[in-house]
Protein backbone atom coordinates (compact mmCIF):
# COMPACT_ATOMS: atom_id res chain seq x y z
CA UNK A 1 0.00 0.00 0.00
CA UNK A 2 1.56 3.60 -1.23
CA UNK A 3 2.25 6.20 1.39
CA UNK A 4 -0.93 8.37 -0.11
CA UNK A 5 -3.35 5.45 0.00
CA UNK A 6 -2.21 5.07 3.96
CA UNK A 7 -2.81 8.39 4.27
CA UNK A 8 -6.68 8.30 2.28
CA UNK A 9 -7.23 5.47 4.97
CA UNK A 10 -5.96 7.36 8.04
CA UNK A 11 -8.37 10.05 7.40
CA UNK A 12 -11.25 8.26 6.49
CA UNK A 13 -10.79 6.18 9.96
CA UNK A 14 -10.01 9.50 11.40
CA UNK A 15 -14.02 10.88 10.39
CA UNK A 16 -14.84 7.53 11.48
CA UNK A 17 -12.94 7.59 14.83
CA UNK A 18 -14.89 11.22 15.49
CA UNK A 19 -18.20 9.87 15.98
CA UNK A 20 -16.83 6.45 17.65
CA UNK A 21 -15.92 6.67 21.20
CA UNK A 22 -15.54 3.38 23.35
CA UNK A 23 -12.74 1.23 23.02
CA UNK A 24 -13.66 -2.38 24.14
CA UNK A 25 -11.52 -3.91 27.22
CA UNK A 26 -8.91 -7.10 27.24
CA UNK A 27 -11.51 -9.74 25.93
CA UNK A 28 -14.32 -7.63 25.09
CA UNK A 29 -16.26 -7.98 22.35
CA UNK A 30 -16.59 -4.71 20.60
CA UNK A 31 -20.26 -5.85 19.58
CA UNK A 32 -21.21 -5.28 22.96
CA UNK A 33 -20.03 -1.29 22.48
CA UNK A 34 -22.63 1.10 21.68
CA UNK A 35 -20.06 3.00 19.91
CA UNK A 36 -16.77 1.34 19.22
CA UNK A 37 -13.17 2.80 17.97
CA UNK A 38 -11.95 1.30 14.96
CA UNK A 39 -8.99 -0.97 15.51
CA UNK A 40 -6.37 -0.46 12.44
CA UNK A 41 -3.96 -3.32 11.61
CA UNK A 42 -0.57 -2.43 9.53
CA UNK A 43 2.48 -4.17 8.67
CA UNK A 44 5.71 -3.26 7.34
CA UNK A 45 5.89 -4.21 3.52
CA UNK A 46 8.20 -6.69 4.21
CA UNK A 47 6.09 -8.37 6.24
CA UNK A 48 6.36 -12.23 4.71
CA UNK A 49 9.57 -11.48 2.85
CA UNK A 50 12.29 -12.12 5.46
CA UNK A 51 14.41 -13.83 3.32
CA UNK A 52 14.65 -11.15 0.95
CA UNK A 53 14.71 -8.30 3.02
CA UNK A 54 16.76 -9.68 6.10
CA UNK A 55 18.72 -6.53 6.52
CA UNK A 56 15.36 -4.22 7.25
CA UNK A 57 16.35 -2.83 11.09
CA UNK A 58 13.02 -0.92 11.59
CA UNK A 59 9.56 -1.36 10.42
CA UNK A 60 8.37 0.56 7.96
CA UNK A 61 6.12 4.03 8.46
CA UNK A 62 2.40 3.98 9.02
CA UNK A 63 0.49 6.83 9.44
CA UNK A 64 -2.90 7.14 11.83
CA UNK A 65 -4.76 9.59 12.00
CA UNK A 66 -2.36 12.06 13.58
CA UNK A 67 0.18 9.87 14.39
CA UNK A 68 3.00 8.49 12.34
CA UNK A 69 4.44 5.44 13.31
CA UNK A 70 8.16 4.29 12.23
CA UNK A 71 11.63 3.24 12.79
CA UNK A 72 11.25 -0.11 15.49
CA UNK A 73 12.83 -2.82 16.01
CA UNK A 74 13.76 -5.16 18.67
CA UNK A 75 17.17 -6.49 19.67
CA UNK A 76 17.90 -10.07 18.95
CA UNK A 77 17.55 -12.30 22.53
CA UNK A 78 19.80 -15.69 23.42
CA UNK A 79 18.35 -18.45 23.57
CA UNK A 80 16.75 -19.46 26.97
CA UNK A 81 16.07 -15.70 27.20
CA UNK A 82 12.84 -14.52 28.67
CA UNK A 83 13.38 -10.92 28.59
CA UNK A 84 13.47 -8.25 25.88
CA UNK A 85 13.76 -5.12 24.58
CA UNK A 86 12.86 -2.91 21.49
CA UNK A 87 11.58 0.18 20.15
CA UNK A 88 10.22 2.80 17.64
CA UNK A 89 8.87 6.33 16.91
CA UNK A 90 5.79 7.93 17.25
CA UNK A 91 5.37 11.17 15.78
CA UNK A 92 2.37 13.29 16.34
CA UNK A 93 1.57 15.82 13.30
CA UNK A 94 -1.99 16.97 14.96
CA UNK A 95 -3.11 19.92 17.53
CA UNK A 96 -3.91 17.34 19.96
CA UNK A 97 -1.91 15.53 22.56
CA UNK A 98 -2.11 11.39 22.77
CA UNK A 99 -0.81 8.85 25.45
CA UNK A 100 0.23 5.05 24.61
CA UNK A 101 -1.31 3.53 27.31
CA UNK A 102 -0.21 -0.23 26.38
CA UNK A 103 1.30 -2.31 24.26
CA UNK A 104 0.42 -5.54 23.76
CA UNK A 105 2.09 -9.02 21.74
CA UNK A 106 1.35 -12.48 21.60
CA UNK A 107 5.17 -13.58 21.23
CA UNK A 108 5.15 -12.39 25.34
CA UNK A 109 3.09 -12.72 28.50
CA UNK A 110 3.52 -8.84 28.64
CA UNK A 111 5.26 -5.92 27.52
CA UNK A 112 5.84 -2.56 29.49
CA UNK A 113 6.83 0.69 28.72
CA UNK A 114 9.94 1.37 30.31
CA UNK A 115 12.10 4.88 31.20
CA UNK A 116 16.39 4.93 31.86
CA UNK A 117 17.54 7.91 33.53
CA UNK A 118 20.53 9.74 35.49
CA UNK A 119 19.69 10.06 39.46
CA UNK A 120 22.89 11.35 41.19
CA UNK A 121 25.23 9.62 38.76
CA UNK A 122 23.17 6.65 38.35
CA UNK A 123 21.36 5.11 35.51
CA UNK A 124 17.72 4.32 37.24
CA UNK A 125 15.17 2.16 35.34
CA UNK A 126 11.27 2.50 35.75
CA UNK A 127 8.20 1.20 34.78
CA UNK A 128 5.77 3.78 33.50
CA UNK A 129 2.56 3.00 34.77
CA UNK A 130 0.42 5.75 33.01
CA UNK A 131 2.07 5.13 29.32
CA UNK A 132 4.07 7.40 27.50
CA UNK A 133 2.48 11.28 26.59
CA UNK A 134 2.72 11.64 22.67
CA UNK A 135 2.37 15.54 22.81
CA UNK A 136 0.63 17.70 20.09
CA UNK A 137 3.71 18.34 17.16
CA UNK A 138 6.41 16.03 19.08
CA UNK A 139 8.43 12.95 18.16
CA UNK A 140 8.77 10.52 20.90
CA UNK A 141 11.42 7.75 20.45
CA UNK A 142 11.45 4.86 22.38
CA UNK A 143 15.11 2.91 22.25
CA UNK A 144 17.34 1.92 24.71
CA UNK A 145 18.83 4.34 27.44
CA UNK A 146 15.81 6.31 27.20
CA UNK A 147 11.82 5.50 27.11
CA UNK A 148 11.82 2.17 25.68
CA UNK A 149 9.64 -1.25 25.69
CA UNK A 150 10.35 -4.18 27.54
CA UNK A 151 9.03 -8.04 26.35
CA UNK A 152 8.51 -9.52 29.12
CA UNK A 153 7.89 -13.48 29.59
CA UNK A 154 8.88 -13.78 25.57
CA UNK A 155 7.42 -17.33 24.43
CA UNK A 156 10.70 -18.01 22.43
CA UNK A 157 13.44 -16.08 22.49
CA UNK A 158 13.51 -12.82 19.47
CA UNK A 159 16.06 -14.07 16.53
CA UNK A 160 17.54 -11.55 14.24
CA UNK A 161 15.78 -11.48 10.68
CA UNK A 162 12.38 -12.35 12.45
CA UNK A 163 9.65 -10.14 13.05
CA UNK A 164 7.49 -9.18 16.35
CA UNK A 165 3.76 -7.96 16.10
CA UNK A 166 2.81 -5.93 18.62
CA UNK A 167 -1.03 -4.09 19.24
CA UNK A 168 -0.16 -0.30 20.18
CA UNK A 169 -3.20 0.94 22.42
CA UNK A 170 -3.30 5.00 21.91
CA UNK A 171 -5.93 7.50 24.45
CA UNK A 172 -6.89 9.18 21.80
CA UNK A 173 -5.63 7.13 18.38
CA UNK A 174 -7.39 3.77 19.65
CA UNK A 175 -5.31 0.49 18.81
CA UNK A 176 -2.75 0.29 15.99
CA UNK A 177 -1.33 -3.31 15.01
CA UNK A 178 2.37 -2.76 13.90
CA UNK A 179 5.47 -5.34 12.87
CA UNK A 180 8.47 -4.24 14.72
CA UNK A 181 11.51 -6.68 13.07
CA UNK A 182 14.84 -7.95 15.11
CA UNK A 183 17.85 -6.47 14.52
CA UNK A 184 21.19 -7.79 16.12
CA UNK A 185 21.48 -7.22 19.73
CA UNK A 186 24.15 -4.72 20.34
CA UNK A 187 24.60 -2.58 23.50
CA UNK A 188 21.39 -1.81 26.13
CA UNK A 189 20.78 -3.49 29.49
CA UNK A 190 19.77 -6.42 31.23
CA UNK A 191 16.45 -7.48 33.08
CA UNK A 192 16.67 -10.30 35.68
Amino acid sequence: MTKTKLTLLAASLTLVAASMAQMAAAGQSTHALKSPAPTVTLASSTQGHDEHDSHQTAGAPVEVGDLEISGGAVKSMLPGAKVGGGGLVVKNTGSADDRLLAVESPAAGRVEMHEMKMENDVMKMRRLEDGVAIPAGATVELKSGGLHLMFMEVKKPFAEGDTVPVTLTFEKTGKVDYVLPVGAAVGGHEHN
